[in-house]
């Protein structure tokens, strides 16, 4: 089965939550509403610097998607 980059999560214990799950290497899942990572495998620390910079572009690419969803639920 071929996964999506990124799923929406959704759970009413935590009503003010918004879950994105990334399901490719690293995979995590982000909350939005205050950017906690759960991070559900081991990362490589080859290079601090690097690993900071893909981590900021995973949360972008997350937060986009997540209003590109939104803006299709609108739709």
């Amino acid at each position: 089965m071929e996964l999506p980059k990124f799923l929406l999560g959704d759970n009413t214990d935590y009503q003010e939550a918004i879950f994105v799950i990334h399901t490719d290497y690293p995979r995590f899942i982000i909350n939005l509403v205050d950017d906690e990572i759960e991070w559900l495998e081991s990362l490589e620390r080859k290079d601090e610097e690097q690993l900071a910079i893909e981590v900021a572009t995973l949360i972008e690419e997350a937060s986009a998607f997540y209003d590109r969803e939104m803006k299709r639920y609108e739709d």
